[in-house]
């Protein structure tokens, strides 16, 4: 990885709702302070973000151009794009049902389960046909994503009677798991499939329950490795990563960050074991130390410790074997292998079970011109470069039609054109029978006083090395003004 930005695309005016990572194609969108939310489509091509200023943007990601934009009168606290279709994405808005919002404008409500309890977690399945969401009474119902209906539900209980709040939801990237982290440090991992057939007012067990035994730890992010078999949770106290295995819930390994550093959000890679961690706006990515292994390249090499002395073998380096069979060499049957370089066969990995192959519309890498820095918009050709006159050019056109000539006036011509207009988004206004207007997001309203001491800080921080680098360049500037005038 080359830790570079692939790709900046300005959407938003206020900051966006959280963050989530992916390793293929890093992106960054640039608002007036920081970045908080997005969710990627199936295919890689478009991003669905969420702001605090009440918006949530569809954006094309090669082009970089909003192809939507819809405006919320409440805060919007997370967004999803549907697993399996480009059509519909799910909104959690504050102390409001969760909906499914169409391309189009069209809305669904997915209904609560007590109208009073508005705090709730909602997201798609595997597949994008029902949605999941919790309460802080620790009631999970499951809708159909496509008419709402209620088609399972069931509650997580803490001891024989007493229920517990549920925090989030995420779905394993393959196999039918999920997990839910609740208010009682216990992380319950469930299988759907089961709770579907539980139905209404079912009594599913879950198959781990996973949890900090020692330190009690309450846990800010929860997600699935990218084969489902393992289990990662962040520590809400410290910069703390704990690893389980799914199958028999014990606990694999703990990775420590700085200390000292809250975590903000944890991602694994979809194929790859590697994982990442945001914390104090600094991204940490994890994964195993590679260790060179030989033997794989040859399956005789052996590594030595020291120096052994080696016993030739007869005519083992001569150019011609003399002992060895004739007869060896007129048998020689081996059959012409036929190798089709034309046909590319699917990736295992990023197929799903219930598919055969891989989207043929994914986006897999993005084409980038490279930037080079320092460049100069009156740019002249070098000295001992020579326009020819109108008759050499008229000679070379009839004699040379292969070579082309250039003069200044054709470079200035090209400097000069404009870049293209960025394609205008469509707005949608989405409104909301009692939904909080006057709210603010709780990311931004959650301890002012003490936010407000660390940003003086963080920007006194900041302003040093601000200063450091508008210094930098100011002495390149006063470089290249002094070589201009040399020149």
């Amino acid at each position: 990885m080359t830790r570079g930005i692939s790709k900046v695309i300005s959407a938003h005016v206020h900051p966006v709702c959280s963050v989530r990572l992916l390793v293929y194609i890093c992106i960054m969108l640039t608002c007036c302070n920081f970045v908080l939310f997005f969710s990627w489509s199936r295919n890689g091509r478009k991003l669905l973000t969420a702001s605090t200023d009440n918006t949530v943007c569809i954006i094309d990601v090669a082009t970089g151009d909003t192809d939507h934009r819809f405006r919320f009168p409440s805060p919007i606290l997370r967004v999803q794009y549907n697993p399996r279709s480009l059509s519909n994405f799910l909104v959690c808005p504050m102390r409001h049902p969760a909906i499914v919002v169409g391309v189009d404008g069209s809305r669904l409500i997915i209904p609560l389960d007590d109208e009073a309890d508005t705090t709730i977690s909602a997201l798609f399945d595997r597949r994008g046909l029902h949605v999941f969401t919790g309460n802080s009474k620790g009631r999970v119902t499951v809708h159909r994503a496509s008419d709402a209906q209620l088609v399972a539900s069931f509650r997580v209980t803490q001891g024989a009677a007493s229920t517990t709040a549920i925090k989030s939801m995420e779905f394993a990237r393959r196999g039918d798991w999920f997990l839910v982290n609740s208010a009682d440090r216990i992380i319950r991992v469930y299988n759907s499939t089961e709770v579907l057939a539980c139905g209404i007012e079912g009594e599913p067990e879950p198959i781990q329950k996973l949890q900090d035994l020692v330190n009690k730890t309450m846990w800010k992010k929860c997600c699935f490795s990218g084969d489902g078999e393992y289990v990662c949770a962040g520590s809400s106290r410290q910069h703390a990563l704990y690893i389980w295995d799914k199958t028999n819930g014990n606990l694999v390994k703990i990775l420590h960050g700085t200390k000292g550093e809250l975590l903000l959000d944890v991602v694994w890679h979809p194929v790859r074991p590697i994982a990442c961690s945001i914390s104090s706006g600094v991204v940490s990515i994890w994964s195993q130390n590679q260790v060179e292994n030989w033997s794989a390249f040859a399956p005789d090499f052996k590594e030595l410790d020291e120096n052994v002395e080696y016993e030739e073998r007869e005519s083992e380096f001569d150019d011609e074997d003399e002992d060895k069979i004739v007869a060896n060499l007129h048998n020689r049957d081996v059959d012409d292998l036929e190798v089709d370089v034309c046909k590319i066969a699917p990736i295992p990995a990023f197929c799903s079970s219930d598919e055969e192959g891989e989207d043929p519309n994914a986006l897999l890498f993005l084409p980038i011109a490279p930037e080079v820095e320092d460049t100069d918009d009156t740019w002249a050709p070098p000295p001992e470069f020579q326009a020819p006159t109108q008759d050499e050019n008229y000679h070379h056109h009839h004699h040379h039609h292969s070579k082309r000539h250039y003069s200044s006036s054709d470079f200035s011509r090209e400097n000069s054109q404009t870049p293209p207009r960025r394609k205008k988004a469509k707005t949608h206004d989405i409104s909301l029978e009692g939904s909080p207007i006057h709210d603010i997001h709780p990311l931004l309203s959650n301890k002012p006083h003490k936010d407000k001491n660390t940003h003086s800080k963080r920007s006194s921080a900041h302003g040093t090395s601000h200063h450091r680098i508008h210094k930098s360049e100011s002495k390149k500037h006063s470089h290249r003004d002094k070589y201009k005038s040399s020149s």
